[in-house]
Parts: C-alpha cells; sequence; structure tokens
C-alpha cells in the first residue's frame, strides 16, 4: 500500500520527488472514486489534494495512520480542520505559492470587464463592426475594492494602485494598527461596495462570509461597477448575483468559483444568456508557473514531516 496518495492534479516533478523517497501513488481521478480513495489510504501516512477531495472525519477514520494533508492551494473548507486536529493529522496549505497567479486573474477580470470590447468577437466576425456599443472604460481613477485584506488581496492592490486605481479594503479583523491599512482606504463593507467601481473578494468560506454578497448588497453598488470572486464559492449569493446583472443593476460580473464544484448544467441555468458574466472553472490559482511552485512547496512540507514522523 502507499505511503503518500496524491488525489487530485500535481506538478510531475513534485511527485517523481516525493516518489523518490516514499511509495506514492498518484491518481488524480480519485477525487471522483471515494471508495477506491478511501481503500488506498488505509496504510497511508500522507495525503495531497487540491480543492475537491473531502477530507472529513469518515475518511479520516479509514486513514488511521495519516500524518498529515498537503492542500495544493491556501483555501482549507474541504477540509475539517478539527477532526484532523483531534486526530493529531497536521494540514499544510500551500501559503503563498499561488498570490501572483490570483492577483493577475482579478486584474485581467476587471480589464475585461469594464473594457467590453474584449467580448466582442463574434460580433466582428459577423461583420456588423459594433464600435459604439463597445466603448469601454479604463481603470485608471476608477476605486478597487477589497472584501478581505489578506496576502492575494494586497497583491491585487499593489497592481491596482500602479494601473492609477484608487484601492480601499474592508477587512474587521486585521487590527486598525496594522501597517498594511497605509497602502488603502480602510472601509466598512456598505461603504466599499457604495464606493468601489470593481469588487473584489478575498475572504475564505465560514458561516460568518456564506453569502456576505447577497441581494441587498448588490442593489449598494453601483450600477456600472463590476463584481469579481476569485475567493470561494459560497461568499456570493449566485442566484441574487444572476438576478442583478439580467435587470441592469451591475455592470458585471467574474467568477471563478461556485457554490457547487463542479458547476453543473442544471446549477449554471441561472447564468445562462448573461452577456456580462465571465465563468471561469476555478483556475485563478493554477497557472504552469504557480503549480510548480505549489506542488514543489507541499512536497518539501509533506516530506519534512514524514521524515520527522
Amino acid at each position: 500500500m502507499p505511503d503518500i496518495v496524491i488525489s487530485e492534479f500535481m506538478d510531475e516533478a513534485a511527485v517523481a520527488r516525493l516518489n523518490a523517497r516514499h511509495d506514492t501513488l498518484y491518481n488524480p481521478t480519485l477525487v471522483d472514486r471515494p471508495a477506491e480513495l478511501f481503500a488506498q489510504l488505509r496504510d497511508a501516512r500522507a495525503l495531497i489534494v487540491r480543492n475537491r477531495t473531502r477530507v472529513g472525519a469518515d475518511l479520516l477514520d479509514v486513514a488511521r495512520t495519516l500524518k498529515c494533508v498537503g492542500r495544493l492551494g491556501v483555501g482549507l473548507d474541504n477540509i475539517d480542520l478539527a477532526a484532523c486536529k483531534a486526530r493529531n493529522v497536521t494540514v499544510f496549505p500551500a501559503t503563498g505559492a499561488n498570490d501572483l497567479s490570483v492577483a493577475e486573474y482579478v486584474i485581467t477580470a476587471a480589464m475585461l470587464l469594464l473594457r467590453s470590447a474584449f467580448l466582442s468577437s463574434a460580433d466582428v466576425a459577423a461583420g456588423t463592426w459594433p464600435r459604439q456599443r463597445l466603448i469601454g472604460r479604463e481603470l485608471a481613477g476608477r476605486t478597487m475594492g477589497l472584501v478581505g485584506f489578506g496576502a492575494i488581496a494586497r497583491e491585487v492592490g499593489w497592481r491596482a494602485a500602479a494601473l492609477g486605481m484608487n484601492v480601499v479594503a474592508h477587512d474587521p479583523y486585521l487590527l486598525a494598527s496594522d501597517t498594511a491599512w497605509q497602502m488603502v482606504r480602510n472601509l466598512s463593507l456598505d461603504g466599499l461596495l457604495e464606493h468601489s467601481d470593481v469588487v473584489s473578494m478575498h475572504v475564505p468560506l465560514t458561516d460568518a462570509t456564506r453569502a456576505m454578497i447577497g441581494a441587498r448588497q448588490l442593489s449598494l453598488m453601483k450600477p456600472d461597477a463590476v463584481l469579481v470572486n476569485a475567493a470561494r464559492g459560497g461568499v456570493v449569493d449566485e442566484a441574487a448575483l444572476a438576478e442583478a446583472l439580467r435587470g441592469g443593476r451591475l455592470g458585471g460580473a467574474a467568477l471563478d468559483v461556485f457554490a457547487e464544484e463542479p458547476l453543473t448544467a442544471e446549477a449554471g441555468a441561472k447564468f445562462a444568456g448573461i452577456p456580462n458574466l465571465i465563468l471561469t472553472p476555478h483556475i485563478a490559482g493554477v497557472t504552469q508557473e504557480s503549480n510548480v511552485r505549489v506542488s514543489d512547496l507541499i512536497a518539501d512540507l509533506v516530506l519534512a514531516h514524514l521524515e520527522k514522523a
């Protein structure tokens, strides 16, 4: 039986490093075959996952020799941290390894939504030449609102400022004395929503943040403002967002994360036909470069932990 099990995709050079020192099973299809995953974990000491593998009490009860879980990313809502702690299983997120990728995604999405001409390929190819309809807006001089002001949000803020944007943020968990506030204005959530031209989400999914952007919050935003969520599915009420976009009460939105993942055709039906909406399959933090950084970091952490255990 393997010593290390990897249930989702990982850079293969990092997998080879793990396998050189421990018997490693790398099978990205295990995420969709939980019975087989559980069977492979009976004697494993390490499990490496992304965001789709659920690491709960049922899995941990089977994997009784498990010493650590490596998370190829930073969100931990798919991992029962309390159950891991109770069983002395250490959880390693890839903190900082994909910050740049997410930040670039947010800036790119904001540009695409404000400069709507980039969504005009079909019209231009058909010969309609819709110049007047597709006159977009610049980022410079507009306000970027960051909901949550952790490491990734700060990367977004620095890039937004370099592009000439004003940057504001809301984070009730960050001390007012923190030096990070020197680069942005600290606003209430309502104040941020009212003043921002681009709102970007940077919060984990918790009981406090679930559906924190709903119909009331969306109604506070400028009618031409845009919303980007590359944080966690569930922090934005998707039905309320779709309704606001259809009603012309919002300028646009980009969603990389969803309450249900993978997004099914049934769940995605609410978004059908909305032109000023960008949907991507949870790839904001995944680039060729970040995949190498994330994989290398988790491989290093898992190897060091197993050698101590």
